[in-house]
């Protein structure tokens, strides 16, 4: 996605650790235009596979993902990372280890916003090891829906995330497909 790859040339820092800082429009600020056009990208995409409900994980997935569902008109729900108090219902787990922040996840959605009947699309704002995304798997095979495919904003395929995804026979379409941050610069898969 042209807009994309240019909004992170323009405003993405590349850190240390293999890490791109994107919190203008994405992580902490968030361009709705640009979210929007994101949206309309994934509803593209996966027009033809039948979704009912969108999942991700909270937080920077929600705005992805609430435009991608609001494009495909079906609901997103989204896994907290931590139970509320107001949460007595059953809930379906999955332990998720962010490398970004050093810290294990006890994610979750409540069991009855998903159920076999239902045909997902999982979105993440990042694929880079593929933890949230193998957590969100693990959530939907539980609750035994279809997972139609799978949508990141960006990925970062040289760090494994993407080929888990795809050895796993799952559709995926990654955005935004980060090659390499050689040299301190972001360099996009098939880019001469």
């Amino acid at each position: 996605m042209k807009l994309l790859e240019d909004r992170i040339r323009k405003d993405g820092d590349v850190l240390p650790g293999n890490v791109l800082k994107i919190n203008s429009f994405l992580n902490h600020q968030v361009d709705p235009q640009l979210m929007m056009a994101i949206g309309e990208e994934f509803a593209n995409l996966f027009k033809d596979k039948g979704v009912n409900k969108v999942l991700t994980c909270e937080a920077s997935g929600i705005a992805p993902a609430i435009m991608a569902a609001y494009q495909m008109n079906v609901p997103m729900v989204f896994a907290r990372k931590k139970r509320p108090s107001t949460l007595n219902d059953a809930v379906y787990w999955a332990d998720v280890f962010s490398y970004t922040k050093k810290v294990n996840n006890k994610i979750c959605v409540e069991e009855k916003f998903l159920s076999k009947d239902d045909t997902i699309l999982i979105i993440d704002d990042f694929v880079a090891h593929g933890e949230a995304v193998k957590g969100l798997v693990n959530i939907a095979e539980q609750a035994g829906a279809k997972i139609a495919g799978i949508g990141a904003v960006v990925a970062k395929s040289f760090q494994g995330g993407s080929e888990w995804i795809q050895d796993h026979g799952y559709h995926f379409e990654a955005l935004a497909n980060i090659d390499s941050f050689e040299n301190n610069q972001v360099h996009f898969l098939g880019e001469d």
